[in-house]
């Protein structure tokens, strides 16, 4: 009897976090058991802890990006028997697994192919002031330049059908990567809506100063690409 969520894959990028990684992995797989982590070029022990804790781990020898490690990823799910459901997710812990088993769910059960986070829809995340500004200034260029209306288009936990996953190419390495997706929903007219969820700031993920330099890369890349 095939285990449950046996047809989707979690879809990992993976960039020197051996702290947490492996932990993140276990837990994960309690609710999704394929997890693919796409090690990006680490300089630590990420991916060996990534492999500890159970996760498929695909590498790059040189860092290339988010953005490609979530085409590598994908590409590598698109491929496995039986795989109709991908999420991408964090590898950092911020995200939730609870959260990603809902938006599965929805694609499940409604006609829709992509379920993006947001993290605006309620009041269970506890982001700066900063960052709000920067995202929110984000949605605000990529409904006028895309059409497509969100409340949250840099949320990186998303899920896909297979139709979704197959069709989007994802062609910005770095963070541009957010927008490039939000894109081509819109141009490739897929079915898409939001799912309220929380993102954990964690004192690990705020020690990296990865919240606030990613609200400054999501905000120059929007504007040089």
């Amino acid at each position: 009897m095939p285990s449950a969520n046996a047809d989707t894959w979690l879809v990992v990028p993976l960039y020197n976090e051996a702290t947490v990684v492996q932990e993140v992995v276990r837990e994960t797989r309690k609710t999704f058991p394929n997890v693919v982590c796409i090690d990006d070029g680490s300089r630590d022990r990420s991916a060996e802890e990534a492999l500890a804790g159970g996760a498929i781990v695909v590498r790059h020898p040189i860092n290339l990006g988010q953005g490609a490690a979530l085409q590598t990823g994908l590409d590598f799910a698109l491929a496995q028997p039986g795989a109709e459901y991908f999420v991408t997710f964090d590898s950092d812990g911020q995200h939730r697994v609870e959260d990603a088993l809902a938006m599965v769910e929805r694609l499940r059960t409604e006609p829709l192919d992509i379920v993006i986070g947001s993290r605006f829809l309620d009041d269970r995340t506890n982001a700066g002031a900063l960052k709000k500004l920067i995202l929110r200034a984000a949605v605000l260029f990529e409904r006028v330049s895309t059409g497509v209306k969100l409340t949250d288009a840099h949320n990186g936990l998303r899920a896909l059908n297979r139709a979704a996953a197959s069709g989007i190419r994802i062609t910005q390495n770095r963070m541009a990567h957010a927008s490039e997706i939000v894109g081509q929903i819109g141009a490739k007219k897929l079915r898409y809506a939001e799912q309220p969820v929380q993102i954990l700031y964690t004192d690990y993920s705020r020690a990296k100063g990865q919240s606030m330099w990613n609200s400054v890369n999501i905000l120059s890349e929007l504007f040089i690409k």
